[in-house]
């Protein structure tokens, strides 16, 4: 149970740490965000906290998301997550987050939709290995064989197979925070993260 912040991929860079060596890094727009809703054992059978991100036009919302905003004192805002944590008593509605949350040298687990990289067949998507390229096989990149004859007769489900690559929900453990910028909500991390530019993620 870790509390988060959502917020939006900026882009990849590099920055220098104090022996000249280059660091690659991601930067991350993380928060502002507002809690919509306190959820607690005694309400709701177990703790957490609702956060929104991003502030929208209240013409933008529909009438039960405008009353949910309006009890809760905030702004209508577009999205919504939920984190589980273990006390809420620290909480309160409206109460804005940023990134005071995190710490230089931390590590985090970071969530987001992955790039969608289309139709992909067996070898590309599931990281098959390839049939032998000898003279005679007809077995290079083939899926071969998927499934039994007679019994059961059909295709298990689950069956690895050609299909769509990417755009599914991804998440990256142990990414270290390298900088963090308070003023403009701005958190640099070690390494990549799922997804492209200005995708949601949620950093936890």
């Amino acid at each position: 149970m870790a509390l988060g912040l959502l917020g939006h991929k900026i882009g990849m860079t590099r920055i220098f740490d104090n022996n000249g060596d280059v660091i690659p890094v991601t930067v991350i727009k993380a928060g502002p965000c507002f809690v919509t809703q306190i959820k607690t054992v005694e309400t709701d059978g177990y703790n957490a906290v609702q956060l929104g991100y991003l502030e929208l036009s209240s013409k933008q919302v529909k009438k039960p998301q405008a009353g949910h905003f309006i009890k809760s004192g905030v702004q209508p805002l577009r999205y919504i997550r939920e984190y589980k944590v273990e006390d809420t008593n620290q909480f309160e509605l409206g109460q804005q987050l940023d990134t005071d949350l995190f710490n230089v040298g931390q590590t985090v687990q970071i969530t987001g939709k992955s790039i969608g990289k289309g139709f992909a067949g067996n070898h590309k998507r599931h990281k098959f290995s390839r049939g032998p390229m000898t003279h005679g096989s007809k077995n290079h990149r083939a899926p071969g064989s998927i499934g039994a004859g007679t019994t059961p007769g059909r295709v298990l489900v689950g069956k690895k197979m050609a299909g769509q690559l990417g755009n599914s929900l991804t998440t990256v453990s142990n990414v270290k925070i390298v900088k963090i910028d308070s003023t403009n909500n701005l958190l640099v991390v070690r390494g990549s993260i799922p997804g492209k530019a200005k995708n949601l993620i949620s950093v936890k």
